[in-house]
């Protein structure tokens, strides 16, 4: 190898600390093209000062680099995707997480990752932009995004891009226009629309099978998982932007919506005006969520419909067109062991329960009040099944509306109770300001 010497010589007796530093700093600043550092001290005698010398072997192709190194005027900084080529003895070594060719093991992240799996998802992407407007006015146009989830053209959005922005209904199947990836253009159809969700199925029909995307899972989500953000902000398509899982269970009402309980994935991936309805998508290349919101007044908190959520809407859209939602007119809070021992502490006559969901609010008129709920009543089994979370009571509700369910609640002094509810369909009008069930 190529290289040249400089001879560093320092006499002065305070400053050894300060020199090793520097060579220390040097060496590492070239160890990685095989440089050298050798140093000698030579001392004559106690009055005498310290000599230390110091040379530093340094490869040519860096030396250009150092010949002028306090000329600030010429200097420039280095950013490029490039690295200098390496010599011939030069053997890579494995970062962590990845085999001897650099080539990620299997849950890891690797260089193209990210790449591969918004390749996976790209061309199921498109553009959903419908025209405003009232008495033949033409108001503008509500753009979003979208994403091919079956062959035969079904779509994927939200429904704040192809509802009414006044009554955010649909009176009739409305017309759309839809662009591919490859920039074909459709005319689609608005299939289903829930508002409260904030989902629609779009449908465009096409000669031949189109791209379609992954459905995965959102139930095995944790905080710091790695995902995409794909649509067409501003209308710019093919746009994919990263981040990670901020929180998997943030709820409606933290975020300040009235009406009923929903959850969303908070991610931290950007989003803007047109990402709506487009995918959120895992690095296995699976759609996991739709973005639907950002909060304008801050960076970094988007959300999104939990893919699983989704499912579960499709399945009601198939089955009966729209969403069937059972209301029950409680709101409810889990319990966990530092809540059942704060709430004991502060009320004796506390029930003396492991687990349940407690009982705030029940609203005036509505099937809890009816079959005789109270504010404070501790649900501990809901159908005959023990229930520790509302989602579980969800699951057991399903659709069931106007069939009597037996619940068992606990209420101060440990006095146990057996009430008979009958769920009603949740309706627009009692849905906005009410309890969650």
């Amino acid at each position: 190898m190529t290289s040249f010497f400089r001879k560093l010589s320092v006499f002065s007796p305070n400053k050894n600390n300060s020199i090793f530093r520097i060579l220390s700093i040097a060496t590492a600043a070239v160890a990685g093209s095989s440089s050298a550092l050798l140093y000698h001290h030579h001392k004559t005698n106690s009055d005498s000062p310290i000599t230390l010398s110091a040379s530093v072997s340094i490869p040519a192709k860096l030396y250009d680099s150092l010949l002028f190194p306090w000329h600030y005027a010429n200097a420039q900084l280095i950013s490029s995707r490039v690295g200098p080529v390496p010599s011939s003895d030069y053997s890579p070594v494995a970062a962590e997480g990845a085999d001897a060719h650099g080539k990620p093991c299997c849950g890891c992240l690797g260089r193209g990752t990210i790449a591969n799996a918004a390749a996976k998802v790209s061309p199921a992407i498109v553009n959903v932009s419908v025209s405003k407007g009232f008495y033949g006015f033409d108001s503008g146009k509500s753009i979003g995004s979208g994403t091919i989830i079956h062959a035969d053209g079904t779509i994927l959005t939200c429904a704040h891009v192809v509802a009414d922005s006044r009554g955010m209904q649909i009176s009739s199947k409305g017309k759309v226009d839809v662009t591919l990836q490859d920039g074909r253009t459709f005319e689609g159809t608005v299939m289903n629309v829930d508002v409260h969700s904030d989902i629609a199925i779009v449908k465009i029909k096409s000669k031949t099978p189109l791209p379609a995307a992954t459905l995965g899972s959102s139930k095995k989500l944790r905080p710091g998982d790695w995902v995409l953000a794909m649509g067409c902000p501003l209308s710019l398509q093919n746009t994919v932007t990263a981040g990670i899982v901020s929180c998997v269970d943030r709820t409606s009402n933290d975020l300040g919506l009235g009406g009923m309980r929903r959850e969303y994935l908070q991610t931290d991936c950007a989003i803007n005006a047109g990402n709506s309805g487009g995918p959120l998508v895992n690095i296995d290349g699976e759609v996991i969520g739709v973005n639907i919101m950002k909060l304008y007044a801050a960076d970094g908190l988007s959300f999104s419909v939990p893919i699983d959520t989704v499912a579960n809407i499709i399945q009601h859209f198939g089955k009966s067109g729209r969403v069937v939602r059972p209301w029950l007119g409680l709101k409810m809070l889990d319990l966990n062991d530092m809540i059942i021992a704060q709430l004991k502490e502060r009320d004796p006559y506390f029930p003396n329960v492991r687990r349940g969901i407690l009982v705030p609010m029940v609203t005036p008129g509505s099937p809890a009040d009816r079959a005789g709920f109270h504010p404070g009543d501790i649900v501990v089994s809901f159908d005959g099944k023990p229930v520790s979370k509302m989602e579980e009571i969800i699951e057991i509700l399903e659709d069931k509306i106007g069939v009597p369910v037996k619940v068992a609640v606990k209420r101060a002094k440990d006095i146990s109770a057996t009430l008979t509810v009958i769920p009603e369909e949740a309706s627009p009008d009692v849905r906005h300001g009410a309890p969650p069930f």
